[in-house]
């Protein structure tokens, strides 16, 4: 999936996204950032910086691929008109300024770079679930709810108008009309999304993007002579990709909640809403402890550039002795 998700070879991958059902979208999300995990995981261990001749092979193809699959993800967020499909590109945007992110062999922008990576992750696969239940809306506008299906909706702030009233012949005043909860809370969510993926404060995709933009200056700072002028690109590109997905989103945001539609309120239970908001819960909590998380995986990181440690700590594994027979040991 991590390789799918390069360009060109990803053109498939927003309608599947989209086609695919709630779960499998959002595991299928997942699935795509552990391919970017093991992209890395054997890169810096096969290819490192003290390998000689083959050393960070193939390091420019992940940082040129991935630098085109976020711009290519961006246009297409901008493009477009279905929440699956922008949910799909921000997918293929992420994982695009991932991959050239890792390529720099730079441990402070690896380090920052995993740290949205879980960010990303965690955001994309509450949107995933979100969306499935903000499409459920139009489906009530084919087939309405009975009275029985109404009583298993999430509860109303106040008692609202209903969906098919016309305000204008009624002489109802816009303010103050109360708004159920289930949209309340898919709002929300989505608004929190929005926030995460496309990297705005102060959640948890805005700390890995400024850890991310801060490692490149420091690292520009201390050894000039060999900072890659293609790290400016990712610079530049991790300001202006935010900056398309926030576009894109608002303008999403505005068409499913903002505008007045006459659209009945969709079925919403907690056991639904739970997963989002568990999942949105963790972007938050990396955001409030986001010093200590990017204390963690830069540890992390750093290891990652070390492969020695892993090399030695594998080869000085002791094998484990055969069973003894009559014995269950």
């Amino acid at each position: 999936l991590a390789k799918a998700a390069l360009w060109p070879l990803n053109f498939w991958l927003p309608s599947a996204y989209a086609a695919a059902s709630a779960p499998s979208a959002a595991m299928f999300s997942v699935l795509t950032k552990v391919g970017v995990y093991a992209i890395l995981r054997l890169w810096t261990l096969c290819f490192p910086a003290t390998a000689g001749d083959s050393a960070l092979y193939g390091g420019a193809a992940l940082l040129w691929g991935g630098l085109l699959t976020a711009a290519f993800g961006a246009v297409g967020m901008l493009s477009s008109q279905q929440l699956g499909r922008l949910a799909g590109y921000s997918v293929i945007t992420t994982s695009g300024t991932l991959l050239a992110a890792m390529s720099l062999d730079l441990p402070d922008v690896t380090g920052a770079a995993l740290l949205y990576l879980a960010s990303s992750t965690l955001g994309a696969a509450a949107l995933f679930l979100l969306v499935e239940l903000v499409e459920r809306g139009r489906a009530l506008e084919v087939d309405p709810p009975s009275a029985d299906d109404r009583e298993d909706r999430l509860p109303s702030f106040t008692e609202a108008a209903p969906a098919d009233a016309n305000l204008d012949d009624q002489q109802v005043v816009l303010v103050g009309r109360a708004i159920p909860a289930s949209v309340a809370f898919l709002g929300v969510g989505f608004l929190l999304c929005m926030v995460v993926l496309a990297g705005l404060p102060p959640l948890s995709g805005f700390v890995g993007k400024v850890a991310m933009i801060d490692a490149l200056l420091r690292a520009r700072g201390a050894a000039p002579a060999s900072f890659p002028t293609e790290a400016w690109t990712l610079f530049a590109l991790l300001i202006v990709s935010g900056l398309l997905a926030a576009v894109a989103f608002t303008r999403a945001f505005i068409a499913h909640f903002w505008a007045l539609q006459d659209r009945a309120a969709p079925r919403l239970r907690v056991i639904e809403g739970l997963p989002v908001a568990l999942l949105l819960a963790a972007c938050v909590s990396l955001a409030a402890y986001g010093d200590r998380a990017l204390t963690y995986l830069r540890g992390a990181a750093a290891q990652l550039h070390e492969p020695n440690l892993y090399v030695r700590a594998v080869l000085g594994a002791q094998p484990v002795p055969p069973p003894v027979k009559g014995t269950d040991r």
